[in-house]
């Protein structure tokens, strides 16, 4: 699986889950909480108010897809 801004937190968490680490860097506190299942790296990005690009970024550099 490529971690990509379409892929799903739920995705990401499940396949890698040496990611949540980055994500509650992030501010992303409620990575396992339903809404967050199906939300879109990019839109998570969004809702939280940074760039999709900073957060793929950490995301290769931690675990390297």
């Amino acid at each position: 699986m490529k971690i990509n801004k379409d892929l799903k937190i739920g995705q990401l968490v499940n396949g890698y889950p040496e990611s949540i680490q980055v994500l509650m860097s992030f501010g992303m506190g409620c990575v396992g909480c339903p809404s967050a299942q199906a939300e879109t790296l990019e839109e998570a990005c969004f809702v939280h108010g940074f760039k999709v690009d900073e957060l793929l970024a950490a995301l290769e550099e931690k675990v390297g897809k």
